[in-house]
């Protein structure tokens, strides 16, 4: 274990602390440490990635649930479409794709545009902004989250980090996406990290997730989930709307830079 313990643990702590107010889990951003600085090796960082996922999450939906801002049918229709998204995208990652750099270049492309457009947004004044777009309708909102859940199944991200930017590009006020995604992002890393350990049998790659980074990492970010969540109501929508926006044009030009390297 070495440093590995308390390392993870405050990487998981300050990535989640910062992430969850704007409905990203963190995972997408200790991805990277745990190839830099830990050392884990690929593919098994995607189901490291879904362990943090996995004991992290609590923190953050036990706090929004208290604070009510759970309720309605967001997050059902959101965890109703990531959840076969997720078993099929751990599947493809396992059989078909243990590089997936077309999927690094996919999110980057979405995220690119869209992390500064929600930035230039959120600090343009009220009476220059063009009309909020709207809510997807249902079968369109599940087909979205089915699409991103293949993905979140893949780099073991989720998917909270993918929808809240779309869905706050709609004009959703992030407030109210963020503890979906969340959500989402929670109850397919569950479903994903049971979906490798299935596949660990029939694989020859190595899928089995580093127990004790991930452990620690989790705590660290249960901890941190709570902190931000419970720090999201003292923040405005425009603040918000700029951390969703710097969180998901960061994370385009890391997927970019890791591709293209």
């Amino acid at each position: 274990m070495d440093w590995t313990v308390p390392g993870g643990l405050a990487a998981g702590l300050l990535i989640s602390t910062v992430t969850a107010p704007a409905g990203v889990s963190g995972a997408v951003f200790l991805l990277p440490v745990q190839l830099s600085v830990f050392g884990v090796p690929n593919p098994a960082v995607t189901p490291t990635n879904l362990l943090f996922n996995v004991v992290a999450g609590p923190g953050a939906l036990w706090r929004y649930r208290h604070d009510g801002a759970l309720r309605g049918d967001l997050a059902r229709r959101l965890v109703l479409g990531t959840l076969p998204g997720v078993v099929l995208g751990a599947a493809l990652r396992v059989f078909a794709l243990p590089g997936p750099d077309v999927f690094r270049l996919l999110i980057a492309a979405l995220l690119l545009p869209l992390g500064p457009w929600l930035c230039l947004r959120a600090l343009t004044p009220a009476h220059h902004r063009p009309p909020p777009t709207g809510e997807l309708s249902p079968r369109t909102l599940t087909g979205l989250a089915l699409i991103v859940g293949v993905v979140g199944g893949v780099y073991g991200i989720g998917g909270g980090s993918l929808l809240g930017p779309i869905l706050a590009g709609r004009g959703l006020p992030v407030a109210r996406v963020a503890p979906a995604a969340l959500a989402a992002t929670f109850a397919t890393s569950l479903v994903g990290a049971a979906a490798y350990a299935l596949l660990s049998f029939v694989s020859s790659a190595d899928v089995t997730p580093n127990w004790w980074l991930g452990l620690a990492c989790g705590t660290g970010g249960l901890i941190g989930g709570y902190l931000g969540a419970r720090l999201q109501p003292r923040l405005p929508e425009r603040g918000l709307r700029l951390l969703l926006g710097t969180l998901a044009t960061a994370l385009g030009v890391l997927y970019a830079a890791q591709t293209l390297r």
